[in-house]
């Protein structure tokens, strides 16, 4: 992941696209090196027509999110793509989990395609299967197997969540972690929560109450998860050491220091970040969230957003009535999210148009038939949300 150190005090002025002001937002992406890409993207679209539907996350660059036919979070976007059955091919302009997501919402008729393989995802590649069945035979060897209910975050890959499938567990995402939490300590004492640790502590503490003390840290690359047998026994929240390289990168220290130099200054943050940071912030809340509360903010509002850089310059772009701060010392883009750039996207729309089907994202069907048991189960929790 690919930085650059910048003075806080820039930032602190605000993030600035307007041009007029003479004001540029630091890091911004170079423009594509093929000035054509831009008409080859369209006249390609143009050309498959109804048989593809374009997805674009919130985090992917401009110059893709700009050909998307539906942008969001990673759940919201599969259930847009299943929702599309007459669409043959599913371009998801996002990272492989989310492609995967797809692929097990969809119909077997569509294909999904991911414009790059490389787009991955370092909190989903935190934990691994096997890693996740060594954790489980301990916690068995342990006695406390019958009471530990798994639970994965969205941001998982899909055996991960066919492995909560399996084993009486849930999926669930940043907007409905508190309600699928609720449910898993119905079911049993403790939550194996994977693969994001801040996610599952803030949710557990701010949320449920459960004390800091009672949420304790397996990691994967120690015996036993580098945890005794008592401390087991006595932890309610099991969290597996894997977070998010953009999130985890936000301090308190940036918080007081903003707070220093902008006055009336609200943070907003995502759940993904640390505990220190969460705590410090005036709104926690997912993707959506952030996008809903600065549309909702009164023009000349000061706001510092803790997330993926993208979607803060994008924010700051379409509300130049408020004052936008990006939460970080270095401007920092998701690496994995940004390989899905404008030549890949063309590579994958032309390669269409020829008649041959690249990248295609598939789950076999046994992952998805126990994946798809994880999710029905976030599903039918009623009256709640399931968006990232």
């Amino acid at each position: 992941m690919a930085t650059i150190d910048l003075p806080l005090l820039p930032l602190g002025r605000g993030i600035d696209l307007d041009s007029e002001r003479g004001v540029e937002c630091p890091g911004d992406l170079p423009p594509a090196s093929d000035p054509s890409l831009v008409a080859r993207a369209g006249a390609a679209k143009a050309a498959l027509g109804d048989r593809v539907f374009v997805l674009g996350h919130h985090y992917q660059r401009d110059e893709v999110i700009q050909f998307a036919d539906v942008t969001g979070d990673s759940f919201k976007l599969a259930r847009d793509a299943a929702a599309r059955p007459e669409a043959e091919f599913i371009v998801f302009c996002g990272v492989h989990f989310m492609a995967e997501s797809a692929d097990i919402l969809t119909s077997p008729a569509q294909r999904v395609v991911l414009p790059d393989l490389a787009a991955g995802c370092s909190m989903a590649d935190m934990a691994k299967l096997s890693q996740v069945e060594a954790a489980w035979e301990a916690l068995a060897a342990a006695g406390i197997q019958d009471q530990v209910v798994p639970v994965t975050y969205m941001n998982s890959s899909a055996d991960i969540k066919a492995f909560c499938g399996r084993n009486g567990g849930v999926v669930c995402t940043s907007s409905n972690a508190q309600t699928v939490l609720e449910w898993a300590f119905e079911q049993g004492s403790k939550v194996l929560f994977l693969p994001d640790q801040h996610l599952g502590r803030n949710t557990a503490v701010l949320k449920l109450g459960i004390p800091l003390e009672k949420c304790v840290v397996w990691s994967p690359r120690l015996p036993d998860g580098g945890l005794t047998a008592e401390q087991l026994a006595d932890a309610t929240m099991i969290l597996w050491q894997g977070h998010c390289s953009v999130h985890g990168r936000f301090s308190p220290d940036t918080i007081d220091e903003l707070r220093a130099t902008v006055p009336g200054i609200q943070v907003l943050v995502h759940p993904e970040c640390q505990h220190e940071v969460v705590l410090k912030a005036d709104l926690i809340g997912s993707t959506e969230f952030i996008i809903k509360t600065i549309e909702e903010a009164p023009a000349g509002s000061a706001w510092a957003i803790g997330t993926e850089l993208n979607l803060v310059q994008r924010l700051a772009k379409a509300h130049p009535d408020k004052r936008i701060v990006f939460l970080d010392r270095n401007v920092c883009y998701c690496s994995t999210m940004n390989r899905i750039d404008l030549p890949h996207f063309v590579w994958a729309l032309e390669s269409l148009v020829a008649g041959v089907v690249p990248n295609v994202i598939e789950v076999d069907p046994e992952t998805e038939r126990d994946a798809k048991i994880a999710l029905q189960r976030m599903l039918d929790l009623p009256g709640k949300t399931h968006r990232d």
